[in-house]
């Protein structure tokens, strides 16, 4: 058994699309869990399917275990396709909240210059604190945390990672094609009855 080096392990993104979202996340934590493999983001949403959903998780393993655990969850019953990508195959973004003491930022421009230089927008004034909204990478959410940790940060909160993948023409696609190829019930029993209508009038 060859073991994997560590430097090989980098965060992976695994997207999957599926029928059912309450049942499904119970199912994944398990095979996760089971791994022992910690998730570092999930995120649920709508897909651009109608009613199907879309699962966005981060992981920080190799190739190899991510390919695994890929194909155990695509077996899953109500799992459609599970896609799975490296944070260069990706475009993706975070939100996060900041909650500061309102008379600071009043008081130093410094501040205000900061949060202006880090793209962050006040999403609520109030008396006795403001609170900012940044989206980017984990690398500028981070940043404005330790500029702002010296200003009296209170209160700090980042969403899971939403990603889109690049290089796909979206599963939307695929979907269309796979419905192309495979006929729906109803015309394979329709050409039965056309074939057997031909039996009967030979």
């Amino acid at each position: 058994m060859t073991h994997s080096h560590p430097i090989d392990r980098q965060e992976y993104n695994i997207t999957v699309y599926t029928e059912n979202q309450i049942g499904m996340l119970n199912r994944i934590a398990i095979i996760f869990s089971r791994r022992k493999i910690n998730v570092e983001s999930l995120n649920v949403s709508p897909s651009e399917i109608e009613g199907i959903h879309r699962f966005n998780i981060v992981i920080h393993e190799t190739r190899e275990v991510v390919r695994k655990i890929a194909d155990q969850i695509e077996k899953q019953v109500e799992v459609l396709k599970v896609y799975f990508n490296t944070n260069e195959e990706v475009i993706w973004q975070e939100m996060a909240l900041y909650k500061v003491p309102t008379d600071i930022i009043a008081e130093r421009a410094v501040v205000e210059r900061l949060l202006r230089e880090n793209g962050a927008r006040a999403v609520v004034i109030r008396k006795d604190y403001t609170v900012f909204e940044t989206t980017g990478q984990r690398e500028e959410t981070d940043k404005l945390i330790q500029v702002l940790q010296p200003y009296g940060l209170i209160e700090f909160v980042r969403s899971a990672r939403i990603a889109i993948i690049k290089a796909s023409e979206g599963f939307n696609q695929k979907l269309r094609e796979f419905e192309r190829r495979e006929p729906s019930p109803e015309v394979i029993e329709n050409e039965f009855l056309n074939s057997r209508e031909k039996v009967f009038t030979m």
